[in-house]
């Protein structure tokens, strides 16, 4: 086998036409890790969100919150069912709760939808994950809002005693609260001023209930589904999560669908780097040949040189999208998205999984754009090669 210095040595010949390879591979695995990494962090934004001890009811059919609608009534008669923990006041632990999507706007000056939730007394009992860190928890019916600190750094007027205006309303921001989840962008107002404000003749949008320590879930479940006054669906709030976190894999297929057209270009573009080569170097084949060097040991060398650029590209998209991740944390903070009718905030991370995606489409581009020119260089007969050169 040829030495891997003569391979690195042909590279460093034609460092023009190799670099400009190495940039387009580096294009593509900063594209394709940054775009994972977006997916990625937002099924884990919203996987740790749910509970396993909480129950979520909505309108059956109702894909998520945004797209329920629940009565007043539906309150009134859940919260006494058995199986429904209670407080240390003797009151059920339930949260009813309204969620809508109206238009904010950014610090930066545009214009985006934001998560704002409709509570009561009982939210923090079931999102015992949520903390106050700035101020104080908001009043009924005052106009009042608590703020998710990814949501105050990112809405104008979104700061502890600032004036946020939301759609066609202005609230007062009296409270920073932290979660470490999606509920972490969110803005929390009174759900009944709420559903004044943005005319819902239903208050709520869905229920959360803390199950009772040994209790039946099943039961509980079965029963609020059974009930014939209402048409309602109920599962683990830890589930209903987990569903809208895997609507985020049909993104992966669309990730993968662009990932593959621009492999398709990145690849074209390494086969014309090394066509050219082997162009170019076809008497010093024909002499390596002569010299003894088997067909095998044209190809492999051929197929290394294309491998180091594609590692070089995939070296340096890595630093670059770890430079982007940066950027954009720098810039706008988390990135505002979309799923099952809801907005949310995401923390923009790139992990291992996202790099390994990357790294594989790399070392893909890499050996099928040598794989042509490897097999052309490995057929040249060494009296031919140094005809023609």
């Amino acid at each position: 086998m040829l030495p891997v210095r003569y391979s690195v040595r042909s590279l460093w010949g034609r460092r023009s036409r190799s670099g400009l390879t190495v940039a387009v591979i580096a294009l593509v695995v900063v594209s394709l890790a940054l775009l994972s990494g977006l997916v990625s962090s937002m099924k884990t934004s919203l996987e740790s969100a749910g509970s396993p001890e909480n129950l979520i009811v909505l309108r059956k059919g109702a894909s998520s919150d945004g797209a329920s609608s629940l009565p007043l009534e539906v309150y009134q008669a859940l919260r006494f069912f058995d199986g429904i923990a209670q407080g240390e006041d003797g009151e059920p632990v339930v949260s009813p709760e309204l969620v809508v999507s109206p238009f904010g706007m950014t610090r930066w000056g545009s214009r985006e939808s934001a998560q704002v939730r409709g509570i009561e007394a009982g939210a923090f009992a079931v999102h015992d994950g949520v903390r106050i860190v700035a101020g104080r928890a908001l009043r009924p019916s005052s106009g009042e809002a608590i703020v998710g600190r990814a949501a105050a750094e990112r809405y104008a007027g979104a700061e502890l005693g600032g004036t946020l205006p939301l759609g066609n309303s202005t609230w007062q921001v009296v409270g920073i609260f932290e979660a470490e989840s999606a509920l972490d962008g969110e803005i929390w107002v009174d759900a009944r001023q709420l559903a004044s404000d943005v005319k819902r003749p239903s208050p709520y949008s869905s229920l959360r209930l803390r199950v009772a320590p040994g209790a039946d879930v099943s039961a509980l479940i079965r029963r609020i589904e059974g009930d014939p006054r209402f048409g309602l669906a109920a599962s683990r709030e830890s589930d209903y999560y987990a569903k809208q976190a895997a609507s985020a894999d049909a993104l992966y297929i669309v990730v993968g669908g662009l990932a593959l057209l621009a492999g398709i270009g990145a690849a074209f573009g390494a086969t014309n780097t090394l066509y050219a080569a082997v162009q170019a170097r076809t008497r010093e084949i024909g002499t390596l040949r002569a010299l003894g060097f088997s067909s095998r040991a044209i190809a492999g060398s051929f197929l290394l040189e294309s491998v180091l650029m594609a590692l070089a590209g995939f070296a340096l998209g890595s630093a670059l999208a770890a430079l982007g991740v940066l950027g954009v944390s720098a810039w706008v903070g988390d990135v505002s998205t979309l799923s099952m009718s809801n907005s949310s905030l995401v923390s923009l991370r790139v992990g291992a999984q996202d790099l390994a995606f990357a790294g594989a489409l790399a070392l893909a581009i890499g050996l099928g754009g040598a794989l042509p020119p490897a097999l052309r260089a490995a057929r040249l007969r060494p009296i031919e090669a140094l005809r023609k050169g």
